[in-house]
């Protein structure tokens, strides 16, 4: 079952020390509210009932951009949600804990807790600032805390102390190879190491964006190039792992990357289950679970 794979990516974030993880994807319609769902399951079992936000919009019926299903999400009375007002449900009430002046696309934020078992919906603040701000909230209310993410937005990990799981699947890439990569260059820039202390640096004020990545290559850098997070490198895909390679890029605060998942079934194609399993696990270096298929590698 799923919950096995979610208790063992609960089990690695934990061990961070951290109180917050993060899912985070290559793209959309790649498994990251199925992740979620798994690790929420995890913590409903292990009896930590933890607080739940999105950046962006999860848990609906059918997807507000194209009309297909979506992944719903079951919750536990006792679960914390920060969420748009407008999409609670009228019934079974909900125990209001606080309103924020925090807008999202659907209404105001607002914190609540469950109180009977039912569908939610989570459309949480849409900049990192609101996120970071819905966290520390949450955090008041839960002893843990789970966020639905977005690639685009993953700026919201900055100055977080947070676990993050990586989802990829079929519905980002042409190609399995294709859906290798992408998630090879993500986990790659999110797993930079921090600078180590005393050596010769070029510390980059702001993000190390594709033209300043392509003069320190062309002057051949060989110091460390310094970023003060992960977030700050603007380079995705091929350019990312080209600049990464040919440059020693390091951060001030790393980040903990702990886990990625994988979902072989896309909108329109699907992959070998086991072959993309084990190609994300050796590409990546990182645990590497399939949520659908309950697999590990």
């Amino acid at each position: 079952m799923h919950a096995r794979v979610g208790a063992s990516i609960l089990q690695l974030a934990q061990a961070t020390g951290t109180s917050s993880l993060f899912v985070v994807g290559t793209g959309k319609n790649v498994g990251k509210t199925v992740t979620m769902r798994a690790i929420y399951d995890a913590c409903v079992a292990a009896g930590v009932l933890p607080g739940l936000t999105s950046i962006g919009r999860d848990g609906e019926a059918i997807d507000m951009g194209d009309a297909q299903p979506k992944p719903r999400l079951f919750l536990r009375p006792g679960t914390v949600i920060a969420t748009a007002r407008d999409v609670l449900p009228r019934s079974p009430a909900s125990e209001m804990l606080a309103l924020s002046p925090l807008r999202t696309a659907a209404g105001n934020l607002v914190y609540v807790r469950v109180r009977s078992d039912a569908y939610y919906e989570l459309v949480g603040p849409p900049t990192a600032s609101g996120i970071r701000e819905a966290v520390a909230m949450l955090r008041r209310f839960a002893p843990y805390v789970i966020v639905d993410g977005a690639i685009d937005r993953i700026a919201a990990l900055a100055g977080g102390e947070d676990a993050v799981v990586v989802a990829c699947g079929a519905s980002a890439a042409g190609t399995l190879d294709e859906a290798v990569a992408d998630v090879r260059a993500l986990v790659r820039r999110l797993c930079v190491a921090r600078v180590e202390p005393g050596a010769p640096h070029v510390r980059i004020d702001g993000a190390l964006t594709p033209g300043i990545a392509a003069e320190l290559m062309r002057a051949d850098e060989r110091r460390s190039v310094v970023v003060r997070d992960p977030t700050k490198i603007a380079l995705g895909g091929r350019a990312a792992l080209h600049a990464l390679e040919r440059l020693d890029v390091r951060c001030e605060r790393p980040l903990n990357v702990v886990a990625v998942t994988v979902s072989s079934a896309g909108r329109d194609r699907s992959f070998e289950p086991g072959a993309l399993l084990h190609a994300v696990a050796e590409a990546t270096g990182m645990p590497t679970f399939d949520v659908y298929a309950a697999q590990a590698a």
